[in-house]
């Protein structure tokens, strides 16, 4: 590891210690990252920005009561789930996919597709979202953290305080309800669950 660059251990006593430049380096380092994954919690980007702001508030009010245990990644990342699902909670289920795909911006384009797969693309990408929105909170958190960020069993389990067991069997839960969503609108194109 490159000795100029401070570790999050490093960053977090010195943000203890008073330093805010240390916490904005914190800050930089995982804003992103998170800002995409509340994106596919939260639903819009105005939520998943305020859950990601009220996250890292949170996490420098209460950067005391950081034991170390977990890496720090992972417990921010556990304070913006509950921002991201609390406010979700509150937010009334958006009405339709046009709402849903301007919430979560434009899809990549594929650059070698004709234009009429293109559109079946695009249309297949938003269903997928679609689908996702309508699981329940645990089962589109577990998905989320798998399949688009590629956490580990173990990370997941950290993240969401649950037993590995559980995230496994809860993981296998949402595959076959997304399965079973878009089997309903593609029929038997729908990938299999696994």
């Amino acid at each position: 590891m490159n000795p100029t660059v401070p570790t999050d251990a490093e960053l977090v006593e010195a943000a203890r210690a008073g330093d805010r430049a240390a916490f904005g380096e914190l800050v930089g380092r995982y804003q992103d990252r998170l800002f995409n994954t509340m994106l596919r919690i939260a639903g819009t980007r105005e939520d998943a920005a305020d859950a990601v702001q009220d996250a890292f508030v949170q996490a420098y009010l209460k950067l005391d009561a950081f034991r170390g245990d977990s890496q720090f990644f992972t417990w921010l990342y556990r304070i913006a789930m509950n921002q991201a699902l609390t406010r979700r909670r509150r937010a009334q289920p958006m009405a339709s996919i046009d709402a849903a795909k301007e919430g979560a911006g434009e899809e990549p384009m594929d650059e070698t597709a004709a234009p009429g797969e293109q559109m079946l693309v695009d249309e297949r990408a938003e269903q997928v979202h679609t689908a996702l929105a309508e699981l329940g909170d645990q089962h589109r958190k577990i998905l989320v953290l798998r399949e688009m960020e590629g956490c580990s069993y173990e990370a997941i389990a950290e993240i969401l305080e649950l037993p590995v067991g559980t995230v496994r069997s809860r993981l296998f839960r949402a595959r076959l309800q997304l399965r079973d969503r878009l089997r309903s609108m593609w029929g038997e194109e729908a990938p299999q669950a696994g």
